[in-house]
């Protein structure tokens, strides 16, 4: 019992000097790997690297790689720019737009982080432009990057999906990234008309250049119900006495946007095909990732200069450095006597809400990623005995652990605070701390009745 105890004494000063210094996450890990396998479990550094996850290494290097080619030939450019004209000047789309090219991102491989830092400034720039409440653009942008962030190709679902292979628990990939979704639509759907999305509807934008933030354009004008245009003003800006609206120009550009070429068309075909892979035929997502790689390589060698520097290399060293020391820790029991313990509670549902209220407050001051990792070995033995669905608790912990990340302590919720206009970044900063907090409380125990507590044996 003193052996555990070390081994998991060392798991909560990874998590509590990371979060709390500058360390990363990744090293300690390995260094406590090292520190515990060779002092107390008495491996060698082969048996500490036998637990190193291989398969994990090459879908996270994989698929961060393409996803950085793809961001240097402009596909993720194009992408954005498509999704903003197929709205046709519906303001009230726009925050739902930012919200699906945020979770076809991460649903193709982009690590979380990076997606909301790619989408979060142009969506700031619409809140700007169009009098959109920044703390709604927000998170919906974070909220969409949850939803897409555990298909089978995403780094979330690779984590989780792995893991559960791993320690031959029953597995739905799919139906994990469907509730995800789902899920995160649900909220999203909350926070639309919680913070302004109804004040929005009905209103139209036109643009010269296209309807793009950031593009140009002529006058912006909004639709006024029932016909007819009138100006639209920036945010902050009050109309004068008599209810005029003071007109907002921007520059006049023929700017139609990046075009569908070569190059982004089959990187477009090569994210489709390893989704589809993924999805219906078992391809290892990495592999496929790597492949795609090379052929967009070979056709444009310019898009993958400097695609390797952009990998999600933190990210790769953090999630292999706490699976690293996790199987330390299931080399020495350690994870199977934290399970029992959670087992012999007596009451197995009581037990299952108590593992996703865990991973949902750590996960909103830690690293998500090192918490699924972590905390789903944790719940093998108690999913033993059947009395608790497998695929119904994992489903609560992953999205429980996944949907705190708009908090401003997490990364991406730091991310929308630090994009908002600067007037408003207090108010925004504010607001994802009270709606990241009571997700720590409201999405475990409602992932739990939805997922955990029908499946009860």
């Amino acid at each position: 019992m003193a052996d555990h105890l070390i081994a998991i004494g060392a798991l909560v000063l990874i998590f509590t000097i990371s979060t709390f210094t500058s360390v990363h996450m990744g090293a300690l890990a390995l260094v406590a790997a090292f520190a515990v396998g060779s002092s107390v479990a008495g491996e060698n550094a082969d048996d500490v690297f036998g637990g190193f996850p291989g398969d994990l290494f090459v879908i996270l290097v994989g698929v961060t790689f393409l996803f950085a080619i793809a961001k240097n030939n402009g596909t993720i450019e194009w992408l954005v720019h498509a999704a903003t004209r197929a709205v046709r000047g519906r303001i009230a789309l726009i925050p739902w737009v930012m919200f699906l090219i945020t979770a076809a991102l991460t649903a193709v491989g982009a690590v979380v982080p990076a997606a909301v830092g790619v989408i979060a400034p142009i969506g700031m720039s619409f809140c700007v432009r169009y009098g959109i409440s920044p703390l709604l653009m927000g998170l919906l942008v974070i909220n969409g990057a949850s939803a897409g962030g555990f298909s089978p190709a995403s780094v979330f679902g690779s984590i989780t999906n792995g893991v559960v292979e791993r320690n031959d628990l029953p597995g739905n990939p799919g139906l994990l990234f469907l509730m995800s979704f789902l899920f995160n639509v649900a909220l999203s759907v909350v926070a639309y008309f919680l913070f302004g999305g109804r004040s929005l509807l009905g209103r139209r934008a036109e643009d010269g250049g296209g309807g793009a933030a950031g593009t140009g354009g002529a006058l912006a004008t909004e639709s006024a119900g029932g016909g007819g245009s009138v100006p639209v003003a920036p945010a902050g800006t009050a109309p004068a006495p008599g209810g005029t609206t003071t007109v907002a120009f921007a520059p006049a550009t023929t700017d139609v946007g990046p075009r569908l070429d070569r190059s982004r068309a089959l990187t477009l075909i090569g994210l489709l095909g390893m989704i589809a892979g993924a999805l219906f035929l078992d391809y290892n997502v990495g592999l496929m990732a790597f492949t795609v790689v090379v052929v967009l390589t070979l056709v444009d060698a310019d898009a993958a200069k400097g695609a390797v520097d952009r990998c999600a290399w933190s990210t790769v060293l953090l999630v292999c450095g706490v699976v690293t020391f996790v199987g330390v820790m299931e080399r020495m029991g350690t994870i199977n006597w934290l399970g029992d313990s959670v087992a012999k509670i007596d009451s197995p549902l009581i037990g299952a809400l108590l593992i996703c209220l865990i991973g949902a407050v750590v996960s909103a001051f830690a690293s998500t990623t090192g918490i699924l990792g972590a905390l789903i070995p944790l719940a093998v033995p108690f999913l033993m005995d059947g009395q608790v669905g497998a695929v119904g608790l994992i489903i609560a912990l992953a999205v429980s652990s996944s949907v705190v990340d708009s908090s401003p302590l997490s990364t991406s919720g730091a991310l929308v605070t630090a994009n908002a206009p600067e007037e408003q970044r207090p108010q925004v900063f504010s607001g994802l701390m009270k709606w990241g907090m009571s997700m720590a409380v409201i999405a475990p125990v409602a992932t739990w009745a939805l997922f955990v507590v029908p499946g009860q044996g």
